[in-house]
C-alpha cells in the first residue's frame, strides 16, 4: 500500500536495487505494519507467522540483514496482505465465493506476484528467498482451497442442520458472521464457518448434535457482552450458537427446594432472556434477583450461567452460583442433563461448610433419564477463595458442571433462580470525595461496609466505586455545590424493614464520609435513587478516547487491603504518565534541533538572513536546555520513587516541603498531588512564551501537534469497583493501532495480577478468564480443568481449545478503526470517513440491543446497532481494500449496505443507553446518503411514491394524490387483504415472521404488504382544504373573535404532513382546540414538509433546499405579522419537532419556544373527566413532539385518567412499512405481543371488547400503524388532541368548527 505509493514518488534515478536496499534497511525495520490492508493490531511478523510460520519471519530477517530484500519482499507482502483481509473479512469471502471471475482475477495475480519473486530468487541463486516463496505459495494453495472450498461446505452444514432446526436459522451472510466472531472485548482469532439462532431450547440437543457430525465445535452464545474472549472461536470449523431466541420467562413461582422446608420465590427463564428483564419482573412482584451485573441490559441468562456473573447485589446475596436453584444444559455428547442444587442456604454459598447439588442425565428427548442421578458434594473453599465475596478463576468448581465454565462443557438452555424478598425500605447514598489525598477516601468504602455490617436492623444492598478517570468518562453530574468533579464516587444501597434505622444509617455514611473531605446526598424516592445509579450504566466509555479498545481486569481484592492495591494502581498511574511527558517533551526538543521547516515560514515580502538564522538558533538553544533541565528533574523523580521524601528537597516545593509527613517517600508526595509533574506548565506554556508572535504561529502549532500526538498513547489504569465485596474492574484503554502501546499495557496487565496476587485476591472476580486471563492461572487450576474437560468433552465439541494451555491472546487481533480513517483520508473518502468517524467509539457493549426496533430475535429480526456497527465497519474496509486493488468496488457490497440502511427505522432509541453516544439512526441516513450519492440505494415504489406526495406543494396536485394514494390505495390495501385473507395466503399470525436479510421476492413484499389492513375512513380531504387555505401567498389567522382578547396567545402551528395531508382530523382538531381555548393560530401559508422524511431517506441535499426555503419564508411571515406577539409554535408531529428544532425558531420569533399541541393544551388547562368504562394504553412515539413535560403525565392530565404506556415501535415509521413492508412485518410481531400484554392487563382479556380498551398516540403515522392492529386485537387507536376534541366539543364538532371558522374565524394575511 504505502511501499508503492512511496516508490513512485521517490526513486528517481536512484537505481533501483540500491533504492530497495536503502529503503528496506532504513525503513521497514521501524516500521511494524508493511504489510499492506492491514487495518488491524497485527504487527506484520504476526502476519507472517500466522500464514507461514515463525521460521518464515527468521528467513525475512536473515535476507533483510543480507540487504537480498526488496522488490520481492514488496510483492510477498501484497500477497500475505490480500490473504490477511480476505480472511478477516466474510464479505469480501462471500463476493469472492460466489463470483468466481473476481476470485481468478485475485487469483492470478497472486501467483504472478509469486512468479516473479521465484524468478528473481533463481537469478540470484538466492536460496532463502526461494524458500519463503515455496512457504508463501504453499500458503496461497491452502487459502485458495479453503476459500472455494467455502460454498460447498456451506452447502454440507445447511443439508445436516436443516433437518434440527430450520433452514433460515443456519446463517453464513457476513453481518452474522462478523457480529458472532467478537465479544465486547473485540479480540477475534478465527472467523465461525456458520451461526445457528435455533427457534426453541427443544432444538438444542439436535443442533449440537449435527454441528458434532459436521466435526464442528460448538460456541454457545448469548448476549456477547463477554470481557475476556470465552465465546470467541479460536478454530474455522467452529459453529456459533445463538441463544437469544430461548425468551421464554416464567412467572414468579413459590415451591419447595429439594431437602429445604418451606416455600421460596423462584422464577424460570431461558438461557436468551435478557437479565434486565428478570430483575423487572423481580421488581414488580415485590422481590430482587441478585444477578445485576453492569451488563444486565444486554447480558442474557446463559452467559450468566456460564460465566458465574454477579453485580453489585452479589455483596448481598452472592453471584449466579448462590442464587441458582437448578440449570438445563445441553452436553458434548448432545444429550440433556439437569443440575439441582440441594439444601439451598438462600445465601452465599460459601457461608455453609458443603454445597450440594443432583446431576440428573437424559436422553436427546429431553425426558428419558438416563442411569441414576449423580450427587456432587463441594466444600466451600473449592467453590471461593476462602475471604473473598467473588472467585471465578477456579474452572473445575469441584467438577460441578455448566457453571463458571465458558461454554466449555456444554450450552446452558435454561435456569431457575431463587428470588429474595426486598426490603420494605430502601435509600441511595452517593459519596464524593473531593481531596487529592486518595489514602484517606478508599478506607471510607471498609469503614462503611463495617458499619452497615454491625448494624442489625440494616443491610448493604449494593456498593459500587468510581475513580476519577470514570468520573470523567460517565459525563459525571457533581450533586455537591462544587466547580470541580471529585476524585473518588462512592454509590451505596441502604435497605431494610426499619424505615428510621434506614435513615439513620444513611446518616451515619455521610457524617464520616464529611470527616474524609467528603460530602453526601442521600436519594430516598425510586426516581431519584434511578438517577444517582444511572451512571453506573455508562461505565464502557471510559475507551472513548482510544476508540473503544480497551483491556478489562477485574481482580478481587481483600477489604483490608483495597487501600494498598489502589496505592498500586496509581504507581502505575504516576509512571506512565511521567514517562509519556518524557517522551513527549524529548519529541518536542528532537523537533527543534532539526530545523524546523516551520521556522522558514514568514511573509512573501521578508528575507532570510544570518542574523534572523541566529536569533532563532538561540530561541532553540535555551528551549532545548529547558526541556534537558526539566526532563532531568522528572527523571529524578521517576528514579526515585520510593526515595524518602526528605531526602530529595531541591525536588519539591515549598508548599509540598510544608505538607510533608513523617516517613513520606516520594511516591506518597506524587499520589497526594503536593509535586505535580505537567508538561504544559514546566514545558509548553514556557516554550510558548520563548516561541511567540505571530511569525511563529506554525512552530507553536507543531508544537501542540506533537503534544497532541504523544498525549493520545498515554497509558493509565482507571478502576470502578463492586466495592462491598473488593471485586475491581481495572480498564487500560489502548489504541489498537499502537503496537507500543499495546503491548506496554501488556506489562501494566502483568503488574496488575502480581499486585491482586501479592495482596491475597484472585485474578478474575465475574468476567471469566476465556483468552485475555489464561496466562496468569497457575498451573494447577489449568491442570484441573484440563483433566475435567478431558473426562466429560475429550473431542472439543464445545468451545475447542478453550480454558487450555496455548489459548491465551497469541493470536488474537482487534481492527483498528484509527487505521481505516487514516485510509480513508488518503482516498479522499469523506463520506466514508464521516461514516467511520460515527462508529469508531462503538464499545460492543450490546446495551442498544433491548431498546432496537429491529433486534427482535423471536421475530428473526437480529440488527441491532451493535451489529450493524461491526458490519459497517467492514463493509467501509471492503470497499476501500477493492479501490486500491484496481479491481473495483463489487455491487454485492453495495446490496449488504443497502441491507443494513433498510433494516433501520430511524427511530434513534439506540442514542439514549449507549456510553459513548452513537445515534445509528444519523449513521443509516448517512449510509442512505451514500447509497444515494453513488446511486446504488434502492429504488422501491413504495418510498418514491411517499416522497412524490409530501415533495408536493400544488394544491390541485396534492388532490390527485390524495385521492389516488390516500383514499383509492388504502382501500386497494384493504381489498387485498381481505381477498389473501380468504384465500389463506397470508399465514399464520402467530407463526414467527421469516428473516429479511438479503432481497425478498416481490411476492413475498406483496403478501407482507397485505398482512395487516390500513384503517378505514380515511378523510377525503386535507386539513387545508377543508378550511379552503390552500393558497400559498394567504397567511391564514385562525381565532374566534368572542374569545380573543389583549391577553390572548398568538401561536405558530406548522401542522406537517401527517396531520394535514394524511390524516387531517388531526389538523383540524389541533385548530379547533387552539380555537377553543382562545388563541390566534397562524397558520404557514400553502402545503410544506419540514424536510425529515427527505433527510431520513438520505436525501440531504433535498431536506436542506426544504428547510432552507421554509426558514425564509417564515422570516418573510414574522416580518409580515410583525404587530403579533408569537412566543410559542406548535407541531403536532414528532418528526416535525425534530426537524423544526433546526430552524432557529428563537431567530424568528424571538423569545419563542416550540411546544407539542398536548403540551400547550396541558398547560392552558384542558382537561376531560374520564371516560367511563374506557381504558387507555399510550403509544409513545419512536419521535415524541413532547420534549418539555413527560409524555404519560400530559397524556393522563387531558385525559382525566390514569394512562399506560405500550412501549415499542408500530410498525409504521413514516414510510418504512410500504418501502420494506417484509421488515416492518416482523417489528410488528413484537408490537402485536405489546398491545396483547396491554390490553390483558387492563382487562383481563386478550382482545379489546367494544371499545372497553383504547390506544391513544401523539404521531399521525403511529395512527395508520396502530389501527391496523384493530382486527387482530379489537383495539380502537386515536390521535390523544382528537379524543380531546371528540369528549370537551361534542360530536359532530368537525363540520362545526369548520362553519364557524368559514363564517369570520380566518382572517388573511397577504404574505
Amino acid at each position: 500500500m504505502f511501499t508503492g505509493h512511496i516508490l513512485s514518488k521517490v526513486r528517481g534515478n536512484i537505481c533501483p536495487d540500491t533504492f530497495i536496499i536503502n529503503f528496506f534497511r532504513e525503513i521497514m525495520p521501524n516500521r511494524i505494519r508493511e504489510i499492506p490492508y492491514n487495518y488491524t493490531s497485527f504487527s506484520d511478523r504476526e502476519i507472517v507467522i500466522r500464514f507461514l510460520g515463525s521460521d518464515a519471519w527468521d528467513i525475512l530477517q536473515k535476507l533483510r540483514d543480507q540487504r537480498k530484500t526488496g522488490r520481492s519482499a514488496k510483492m510477498l507482502f501484497e500477497v500475505l496482505g490480500d490473504m490477511w483481509v480476505i480472511s478477516r473479512n466474510p464479505f469480501i469471502q462471500d463476493d469472492l465465493v460466489e463470483n468466481r471471475k473476481r476470485w481468478d482475477s485475485l487469483s492470478h495475480a497472486l501467483y504472478h506476484r509469486l512468479d516473479q519473486v521465484r524468478e528473481r530468487a533463481e537469478e540470484n541463486y538466492n536460496t532463502l528467498a526461494l524458500e519463503l516463496e515455496v512457504k508463501t505459495r504453499n500458503a496461497v494453495v491452502e487459502f485458495e482451497r479453503n476459500l472455494l472450498s467455502i460454498d460447498k461446505r456451506r452447502r454440507g452444514v445447511i443439508r445436516r442442520l436443516s433437518k434440527a432446526t430450520k433452514k433460515h436459522n443456519i446463517k453464513f451472510d457476513g453481518l452474522s458472521r462478523v457480529s458472532h466472531v467478537t465479544d465486547a472485548t473485540d479480540w477475534r482469532v478465527e472467523y465461525p464457518l456458520a451461526v445457528a439462532t435455533p427457534d426453541s431450547e427443544e432444538e438444542m440437543a439436535a443442533v449440537v448434535a449435527a454441528s458434532i457430525e459436521l466435526g464442528l465445535t460448538v460456541i454457545p452464545r448469548g448476549g456477547g457482552t463477554g470481557y475476556t474472549g470465552g465465546a470467541i472461536p479460536l478454530t474455522a470449523d467452529s459453529i456459533v450458537v445463538n441463544t437469544e431466541k430461548l425468551e421464554g420467562l416464567g412467572k414468579v413461582v413459590y415451591r419447595t427446594l429439594p431437602d429445604r422446608e418451606g416455600e421460596v420465590a423462584t422464577v424460570r427463564a431461558e438461557a436468551g432472556v435478557v437479565t434486565r428483564r428478570v430483575s423487572d419482573l423481580a421488581e414488580r412482584s415485590g422481590l430482587v434477583f441478585a444477578v445485576d451485573p453492569t451488563s444486565q441490559d444486554a447480558s442474557t441468562i446463559g452467559g450468566n450461567v456460564a460465566m458465574n456473573a454477579g453485580g453489585k447485589k452479589a455483596v448481598m446475596w452472592g453471584t449466579t452460583l448462590d442464587n441458582l436453584v437448578s440449570w438445563r444444559m445441553v452436553t458434548p455428547d448432545a444429550k440433556w442433563m439437569e443440575v439441582e442444587r440441594l439444601n439451598h442456604n438462600l445465601g452465599k454459598i460459601h457461608d455453609v461448610e458443603t454445597a450440594k447439588f443432583r446431576v440428573t442425565q437424559y436422553q436427546a428427548d429431553g425426558k428419558t433419564s438416563i442411569g441414576e442421578p449423580e450427587y456432587l458434594t463441594i466444600p466451600a473453599h473449592e467453590l471461593r477463595k476462602s475471604g473473598l465475596g467473588k472467585d471465578v478463576t477456579n474452572k473445575f468448581l469441584g467438577g460441578l458442571p455448566g457453571i463458571q465454565k465458558e461454554g466449555c462443557d456444554g450450552l446452558i438452555t435454561s435456569a431457575v433462580f431463587v428470588l429474595h424478598r426486598m426490603s420494605d425500605f430502601t435509600r441511595t447514598v452517593c459519596l464524593e470525595f473531593f481531596g487529592n489525598d486518595l489514602s484517606k477516601a478508599v478506607p471510607a468504602i471498609v469503614e462503611t461496609k463495617d458499619i452497615l455490617d454491625n448494624n442489625p436492623n440494616v443491610l448493604l444492598a449494593g456498593m459500587e466505586h468510581l475513580d476519577e478517570r470514570y468520573v470523567r468518562a460517565v459525563g459525571y453530574t457533581t450533586k455537591a455545590p462544587r466547580s470541580v468533579l471529585p476524585k473518588m464516587v462512592l454509590m451505596i444501597d441502604v435497605a431494610g424493614d426499619d424505615e428510621d434505622a434506614v435513615a439513620a444509617a444513611c446518616s451515619e455514611i455521610v457524617r464520616l464520609a464529611n470527616a474524609r473531605d467528603g460530602e453526601g446526598f442521600i436519594a430516598v424516592s425510586p426516581e431519584a435513587r434511578k438517577r444517582f445509579w444511572a451512571d453506573r450504566s455508562r461505565t464502557a466509555a471510559i475507551a472513548k478516547h482510544t476508540n473503544a479498545f480497551k483491556i478489562n481486569e477485574d481482580v478481587v481484592i481483600p477489604l483490608d487491603r483495597l487501600s494498598e492495591y489502589n496505592d498500586g494502581i496509581e504507581r502505575i498511574n504516576i509512571v506512565q504518565s511521567t514517562r509519556n511527558k518524557l517522551k513527549m517533551a524529548e519529541a518536542a526538543c528532537t523537533y527543534l534541533s532539526n530545523q524546523p521547516k516551520e521556522l522558514k515560514k514568514h511573509k512573501k515580502d521578508l528575507e532570510e538572513s544570518a542574523e534572523n538564522d541566529a536569533i532563532m538558533q538561540s530561541k532553540i538553544d535555551a528551549a532545548c536546555k529547558h526541556i534537558y533541565q526539566v526532563r532531568e528533574r522528572w527523571e529524578d523523580i521517576l528514579g526515585n520513587m520510593d526515595t524518602l521524601a526528605a531526602e530529595k528537597m531541591n525536588l519539591l516545593s515549598e508548599k509540598a516541603q510544608a505538607n510533608l509527613v513523617e516517613n513520606d517517600i516520594l511516591f506518597n508526595v506524587l499520589q497526594r498531588r503536593d509535586v505535580r509533574i505537567s508538561y504544559r506548565e514546566e514545558v509548553e506554556k514556557p516554550l510558548k512564551e520563548l516561541f511567540q508572535g505571530e511569525s511563529l504561529s506554525a512552530l507553536r502549532a507543531k508544537l501542540d501537534e506533537i503534544h497532541t500526538d504523544h498525549r493520545s498513547s498515554r497509558l493509565f489504569a482507571a478502576t470502578h469497583m463492586h466495592a462491598g465485596d473488593g471485586n475491581v474492574h481495572t480498564n487500560i484503554p489502548v489504541n489498537s493501532n499502537d503496537y507500543d502501546m499495546m503491548h506496554e499495557a501488556e506489562l501494566i496487565v502483568d503488574d496488575v495480577m502480581a499486585l491482586a496476587e501479592k495482596l491475597g485476591g484472585v485474578i478474575s472476580g465475574e468476567h471469566g478468564i476465556g483468552l485475555t486471563k489464561m496466562q496468569y492461572l497457575d498451573q494447577p487450576t489449568i491442570d484441573a480443568f484440563a483433566k475435567y474437560k478431558q473426562l466429560v468433552d475429550p473431542n472439543g465439541h464445545f468451545n475447542a481449545g478453550k480454558l487450555l494451555a496455548g489459548s491465551g491472546l497469541d493470536k488474537a487481533y482487534t481492527p483498528s478503526l484509527r487505521l481505516l480513517q487514516q485510509e480513508a483520508l488518503i482516498l479522499e473518502a469523506s463520506d466514508l470517513n464521516e461514516i467511520n468517524n460515527d462508529i469508531k467509539d462503538c464499545l460492543r457493549c450490546g446495551k442498544c440491543k433491548p431498546e432496537c426496533t429491529t433486534h427482535v430475535p423471536r421475530a428473526n429480526l437480529l440488527y441491532s446497532p451493535r451489529d450493524k456497527i461491526l458490519a459497517t465497519g467492514l463493509i467501509m474496509e471492503a470497499f476501500l481494500y477493492e479501490e486500491q486493488t484496481r479491481r473495483g468496488v463489487s455491487v454485492r457490497h453495495f446490496e449488504e449496505m443497502n441491507d443494513i440502511a433498510d433494516h433501520c427505522t430511524v427511530c434513534h432509541r439506540c442514542l439514549n443507553p449507549c456510553p459513548v453516544n452513537i445515534d445509528f439512526g444519523d449513521v443509516t441516513i448517512k449510509l442512505r446518503e451514500v447509497l444515494k450519492n453513488q446511486r446504488k440505494r434502492h429504488f422501491n415504489v413504495g418510498t418514491w411514491s411517499a416522497m412524490a406526495y409530501l415533495n408536493a406543494k400544488d394544491p390541485l396536485t396534492i388532490k390527485i394524490l390524495h385521492k389516488g394514494m390516500i383514499q383509492w390505495g388504502a382501500k386497494g390495501q384493504r381489498f387485498a387483504h381481505s381477498l389473501g385473507k380468504k384465500l389463506g395466503l397470508l399465514g399464520s399470525k402467530k407463526k414467527r415472521p421469516m428473516p429479511t436479510t438479503g432481497k425478498t421476492p416481490i411476492r413475498e413484499q406483496v403478501v407482507h404488504f397485505m398482512k395487516k389492513p390500513m384503517p378505514a375512513g380515511l378523510p377525503s380531504k386535507t386539513t387545508r382544504a377543508m378550511l379552503g387555505v390552500e393558497d400559498n401567498k394567504m397567511i391564514p389567522v385562525i381565532r374566534d373573535v368572542t374569545k380573543v382578547n389583549d391577553d390572548s396567545d398568538a401561536v405558530f402551528y406548522f401542522p406537517g404532513c401527517g396531520s394535514e395531508r394524511l390524516f387531517s382530523q388531526v389538523g383540524l382538531a389541533t385548530l379547533a382546540m387552539l380555537y377553543e381555548v382562545g388563541a390566534e393560530t397562524v397558520l404557514p401559508p400553502g402545503y410544506l414538509c419540514c424536510g425529515y422524511p427527505q433527510a431520513s431517506n438520505g436525501d440531504t441535499a433535498k431536506a436542506q433546499v426544504i428547510t432552507t426555503e421554509n426558514q425564509v419564508l417564515f422570516h418573510r411571515l414574522a416580518n409580515t405579522l410583525n404587530y403579533m406577539d408569537i412566543k410559542t409554535v406548535i407541531v403536532s408531529c414528532g418528526t416535525c419537532m425534530d426537524q423544526l428544532l433546526k430552524y432557529q425558531f428563537e431567530k424568528i420569533f424571538p423569545g419563542c419556544r416550540l411546544l407539542d399541541i398536548h403540551e400547550y393544551l396541558m398547560e392552558k388547562g384542558v382537561k376531560m373527566e374520564g371516560v367511563d368504562g374506557v381504558q387507555y394504553l399510550y403509544h409513545e412515539p419512536c419521535h415524541t413532539p413532547m420534549k418539555t413535560y413527560e409524555s404519560t403525565s400530559v397524556a393522563a392530565t387531558l385525559l382525566g385518567q390514569e394512562v399506560t404506556l405500550n412501549d415499542r415501535c408500530c410498525g409504521e415509521a413514516g414510510s418504512f412499512a410500504t418501502a420494506r413492508p417484509d421488515i416492518a412485518t416482523q417489528v410488528r410481531f413484537r408490537k402485536e405481543e405489546e398491545i396483547t400484554q396491554g390490553i390483558q392487563l387492563l382487562s383481563g382479556e386478550e382482545k379489546a371488547v367494544k371499545g372497553n380498551v383504547k390506544m391513544l398516540t401523539s404521531c399521525p403515522a403511529c395512527v395508520q400503524g396502530l389501527s391496523r392492529y384493530a382486527e387482530d386485537t379489537g383495539i380502537e387507536t386515536d390521535y390523544i388532541v382528537v379524543e380531546v376534541a371528540n369528549h370537551i366539543l361534542g360530536e359532530n364538532w368537525q363540520p362545526k368548527f369548520i362553519e364557524a371558522v368559514k363564517n369570520g374565524g380566518i382572517e388573511r394575511v397577504l404574505l
